[in-house]
């Protein structure tokens, strides 16, 4: 049972998910990163959006821009509330109502948008990225916040002091609150108290709405900033002495193990997407989908269950330490470590060892793929190896720094005949 404040009928949700996700590529070439597939049957967002909606916030609006079309249909399929209870999950493009532009950055995206903060009139809105993995209980959150009396509260998680330059570090006093903001410095502060951490960003903010509008307002003014939450309206709220921080370790999600609570991953590229999507699969997860009293809601496509046919040597279908979604079939071939998404299809002789193989993907016979991401309907012709020869794999397709093969969606693999 969560403790303290929970009343959040006057809340709203603003969901950043406008980012184009270069980093991702080529998995973001043809959707928003917050649409990339991930889990088998999620989308990057279901994770956000979970976690508010388990958390009883349940007005949110989705900012969106880039190549947005595949997460309106996943939000619109899914993410359908009951609106007689005043609920509702929204989609919002930017709709130019400043003249003809475009979001320059986080912070524009709302001031664009205020207009939905003056129709819903919430007395606090939580912003939040689109694109990590986690669990939080908003509420806790809320109700940290509105005790500190501030203006605007970050929420931190601890990262080891060695690892602190590669983010946006909170600087706090031991009341906790914030004295300064700084994106990846070279001399972190450490927490009060922990000499061996810094709290780092996680790009979830709640604001109390009037120092939102009023702050946001005057960055629209300024024509020199950069208008990113994190780079403008964080040091506005700084230097008035009005921000916050509230620690990540602190909130507690029903049904969390002691392997994977306080987890959160910010899969800005194909290596941390790799990884992540990694995390799922051991035995005991370090990030556990199967938590019931904390569920991650996902999209269950109309396929029937997964099958894996034939029994003897030199042919058997089988998966190991793998996750397997509806609609699979897995066909004399072997999969290991490896995420398989609905309506994927391994033929016999294949093998596949730590993939993650998106929705239709087919794996021909004979074929050989590992360490690579495969997304939808990425045919793999019989006998083609993928994550074998490295050099040239790095020739015909996009390769990370981490030696993982991605294949973006649709796209033609390379035989010996071409």
């Amino acid at each position: 049972m969560t403790k303290g404040w929970q009343d959040t009928t006057h809340v709203i949700a603003m969901v950043l998910a406008g980012g184009q996700g270069t980093r991702l590529q080529p998995l973001t070439a043809d959707r928003a990163k917050p649409a990339v597939p991930f889990g088998g049957i999620y989308r990057l967002i279901d994770f956000a959006l979970s976690n508010l909606v388990n958390g009883q916030v349940r007005k949110i609006v989705v900012l969106t821009q880039y190549k947005s079309h595949s997460l309106d249909r996943h939000i619109a399929q899914l993410w359908r509330l009951a609106p007689q209870l005043g609920n509702y999950v929204a989609t919002v493009p930017a709709q130019m109502r400043l003249g003809p532009r475009w979001f320059a950055g986080s912070a524009d995206a709302i001031y664009q948008n205020l207009n939905l903060i003056y129709d819903e009139r919430p007395d606090h809105i939580i912003v939040l990225g689109a694109d990590h993995i986690y669990r939080m209980d908003p509420r806790q959150l809320l109700d940290h916040h509105i005790k500190s009396g501030a203006g605007l509260t970050l929420a931190g998680i601890r990262v080891p002091i060695g690892q602190a330059t590669a983010f946006g570090i909170i600087e706090s006093d031991k009341t906790g609150r914030v004295k300064s903001f700084r994106e990846k410095p070279s001399d972190p502060t450490p927490i009060p108290g922990d000499a061996a951490h810094a709290y780092a960003s996680m790009g979830i903010y709640v604001f109390t709405t009037t120092a939102l509008v009023d702050l946001v307002t005057r960055d629209a003014e300024d024509p020199t900033s950069k208008h990113d939450v994190g780079g403008s309206l964080v040091p506005m709220f700084v230097g008035r002495g009005e921000a916050a921080v509230y620690d990540f370790a602190a909130n507690q999600v029903p049904g969390a193990t002691p392997r994977d609570r306080g987890y959160w991953r910010d899969v800005g590229d194909l290596d941390s997407y790799y990884e992540a999507s990694m995390d799922l699969i051991a035995s005991d997860p370090i990030f556990n989908l199967y938590n019931g009293d904390w569920p991650i809601y996902g999209w269950w496509p109309t396929l029937p269950p997964a099958k894996f046919v034939h029994d003897r040597d030199g042919r058997r279908g089988q998966a190991l330490n793998s996750m397997v979604c509806s609609g699979v079939i897995v066909s004399g071939g072997t999969v290991r470590r490896s995420i398989l998404s609905p309506d994927v299809s391994v033929h016999t002789a294949a093998l596949v060892e730590g993939c993650v193989l998106m929705d239709g993907v087919d794996i021909g016979r004979g074929a050989v793929v590992r360490n690579a991401i495969l997304d939808k309907n990425v045919i793999v012709p019989p006998g083609v190896e993928i994550g074998v020869d490295d050099e040239g794999d790095r020739r015909r397709y996009q390769v990370s720094k981490g030696g993982i093969v991605a294949i973006g969606k649709g796209q033609a693999v390379w035989t010996e005949e071409r």
